[in-house]
């Protein structure tokens, strides 16, 4: 027996299931009816922008499978404000907090409600399932199987098909409205016969020779003139008309394997549902409707030829390098991304990429257009939010747990707006498996925030170990270390590390970037921790990122952060939460932030922040001081790179420059050309390791539990220093 679980989206058609996670084994019968119980309480339910949330006493009535509401728990005895038939709906906990969760509807309504802690949510979400599960399977079972028939995606026929000749009944509404309605007692609703789904299945192949032949209509009109196959409303509903049609066949596949199941019993274990692979490959771009053809292998440029036959990575040595900081030189590249010609120039490749995606498609393995690429990678975009190394260092300076806690919040809402390029929202190259960066900044020791009233044989000790750390004099600067690695491919997951070590501080990180398509805009989450150590304090902070969306993707696309974030220091009692602000639909502001630092024990407020975290911001302190903070002005400090020259053949500048160069120069084709050359070289060394059955070994970073540490993190570093001095003593 099976459950078959759905995520939830926004803006969902009302008709189509949002995407589809792995079939896994539920429960027994058996289980499946000792496990039903009728619940009931209270739960927040979302209402609409102008509402917002309300209280309302749920009642689920497992017997005929439904969900009720009503005002409070004395009304329980009047008609419910709102009922949802639960066969064939999708129970989905939501990945905004532990609290919330959603009940789609067959119907398309959809119950956006939340629990008053996790627990509860569990409680209500697992009820839920369990008698999805039970009426799902009862009507299943009162159905018989689909009969076996092949079709064909070409039109079949014309309207006046016998096979179109139904009974009234017999109809796609009729079809799509079974068993969303409550029913007398004692009466028993149509039961869905095999031929409704043969009829869909004629009336879609027949839309969809319809639409073909709307598309190939609008290529054949003239490039010039009054109306031109380039008229951006054609192409919009070009590109609507192929993504309805695509979301209409995953919904029909949907119910085909939902059939075979009740036919065979059960579906096998470990089988998996979900959307169907788009029918037009993503890898090949498409422009002004018609394809590009790349030149063939023996007019290819020597070095997309060398990309393509470094094949074996694995060979080469993986051993961790020290980079010396003394190689590296200020970083005097500045590729701002504000140049908006590309994206206008090529609006009908993106509205042909549209019409390949479906609404919650996570585009992971989707190979988007090269002209809408930044000129750097990912990793090298982790690097860029340390770009403040001087508030970074300030953090450990501070003279009180809730003043580091305060500094450590100002640096981390500061360090956004320089990891961005420019307003303009384009992605950064996804780093392949392997792929490394290093830099490093100087900070002169006279630039950092100090405490005046630090202690000053404290500081004389970390001198001291800060010497033996390194071997080497102090010096008049401050240095701040970075490398970051691609340590999975997919998922694709990075793990980047920073340290100062004459500060005895550092951070550790893993990201794991989860990317959807949201219908005019996408959606990347940050799934993964940080974890800043302040050794000389003996402090840790762990801290999340928030997510990323790229918004009006067909015309000037920008960026917006969004989501809650949390950083806690479990020894000091003291934790931060901050929450970026997406802008509502009906007025408010872009880039909004708040937050608030907390005293843990006493529940108190010691310092507020609002303001965008792009321009200026907001401190208010618990004495009543206030202090603004214009990021805009703020400083920043070049990193420090190795030329190209002496960096090695995985490291992102090196393994990127023809992609660059080509950008730079405004040579898109062959930019992509470079780009696919890598992507190929990097299928070609999974599968290769896959027949071998080699599993990949990371450079720098090593795996522990869910998330991934650096090999040589200065926690240990200084922990085996101070063992020595103690043993010399």
């Amino acid at each position: 027996m099976q459950k078959i679980s759905f995520g939830d989206e926004e803006e969902l058609p009302s008709l189509l299931p949002p995407r589809l996670l792995s079939c896994s084994v539920l429960l027994t019968p058996q289980a499946l009816s000792d496990h039903m119980e009728n619940i009931c309480g209270y739960l927040m339910k979302y209402t609409n922008l102008v509402t917002g949330w309300q209280y309302r006493f749920f009642v689920l009535n497992n017997d005929a499978g439904l969900l009720e509401y009503f005002v409070n728990e004395q009304s329980r005895h009047l008609k419910p404000r709102g009922t949802l038939q639960l066969a064939g709906a999708v129970i989905s906990p939501s990945d905004e907090d532990s609290h919330t969760f959603t009940v789609n509807a067959a119907s398309g309504e959809q119950y956006k409600l939340r629990a008053t802690d996790a627990k509860e949510r569990q409680h209500w979400v697992s009820r839920l399932q369990i008698c999805t599960q039970h009426h799902t399977e009862a009507i299943g079972k009162n159905n018989p199987p689909l009969k076996s028939r092949s079709f064909s995606l070409a039109s079949q026929g014309s309207i006046n098909s016998p096979g179109l000749q139904r009974r009234p009944s017999q109809n796609a509404v009729s079809f799509f409205n079974v068993g969303h309605h409550r029913l007398p007692a004692g009466k028993r609703g149509p039961i869905l016969q095999p031929d409704h789904l043969v009829d869909v299945r004629e009336m879609m192949s027949q839309a969809e020779g319809q639409q073909r032949d709307l598309i190939r209509s609008i290529e054949c009109l003239p490039v010039s003139g009054h109306l031109t196959s380039l008229d951006q409303d054609l192409l919009m509903l070009k590109a609507t008309s192929m993504a309805t049609m695509n979301c209409l066949n995953d919904c029909f596949h949907i119910l085909q394997l939902q059939h075979a199941s009740q036919q065979k019993g059960s579906l096998p274990a470990g089988t998996t549902i979900s959307w169907l692979e788009p029918k037009i490959s993503l890898s090949n771009h498409f422009k002004n409707g018609a394809a590009q053809n790349f030149p063939a292998e023996i007019n290819k440029p020597a070095s997309v030829r060398e990309e393509q036959s470094n094949a074996e990575p694995c060979q080469l040595t993986r051993e961790p390098e020290e980079i010396n900081p003394d190689e590296e030189l200020e970083d005097l590249c500045d590729d701002k991304e504000d140049d908006l010609g590309g994206v206008e120039e090529q609006r009908s490749v993106i509205l042909h990429l549209l019409s390949q995606l479906k609404l919650g498609m996570d585009l992971t393995r989707v190979v988007l257009p090269t002209f809408i690429l930044e000129k750097r990678s990912l990793l090298e975009m982790y690097a860029d939010f340390m770009s403040h190394p001087d508030l970074f260092i300030a953090i450990t300076n501070g003279a009180t747990p809730e003043e580091r806690m305060i500094r450590f919040v100002e640096y981390y809402l500061t360090s956004f707006h320089e990891g961005r390029k420019g307003a303009i929202a384009k992605k950064p190259y996804n780093p392949i498996i392997g792929e490394t960066f290093h830099c490093s900044w100087r900070m002169p020791k006279s630039e950092v925030a100090t405490d005046g009233g630090s202690n000053i044989s404290a500081h004389s000790e970390q001198i001291a170990l800060s010497k033996d750390l390194e071997g080497q004099a102090e010096s008049d600067y401050y240095t701040v270390k970075f490398v970051a690695e691609q340590v999975s491919h997919h998922p694709p997951v990075s793990g980047f590390y920073a340290e100062c070590v004459e500060r005895k501080m550092c951070v550790n990180a893993h990201v794991w970037t989860k990317s959807k398509f949201l219908g005019m805009s996408i959606g990347v989450t940050m799934v993964g921790e940080g974890l800043l150590s302040l050794l000389e304090h003996e402090e840790e902070y762990t801290f999340s990122l928030p997510c990323a969306y790229a918004r009006s993707i067909l015309t000037v696309p920008w960026v917006e952060l969004g989501g809650k974030v949390n950083i806690n220091c479990a020894k000091t009692g003291y934790s931060a939460s901050i929450n970026f602000h997406t802008k509502p639909f009906y007025g408010g502001k872009l880039h909004r932030v708040t937050g608030e630092v907390k005293q843990n024990a006493t529940n108190t407020v010691v310092c507020r922040v609002q303001g965008e975290w792009n321009s200026v911001l907001e401190f208010t302190y618990s004495n009543g001081e206030t202090k603004y903070v214009d990021l805009t002005k703020l400083s920043v400090t070049r990193k420090r790179v190795r030329p190209i020259e002496k960096q090695g053949p995985f490291e992102s500048r090196r393994l990127w420059q023809h992609v660059t160069e080509s950008l730079r120069d405004g040579d898109i084709d062959k930019a992509t050309e470079h780009k696919r050359a890598l992507e190929e070289r990097q299928r070609n060394e999974e599968r290769l390791r896959a027949e071998t059955e080699t599993p990949w070994c990371t450079k720098y970073f090593i795996k522990e539990g869910d998330g991934w540490v650096y090999h040589k993190p200065l926690w240990r570093a200084v922990s085996a220093v101070q063992t020595q001095q103690m043993d010399a003593n």
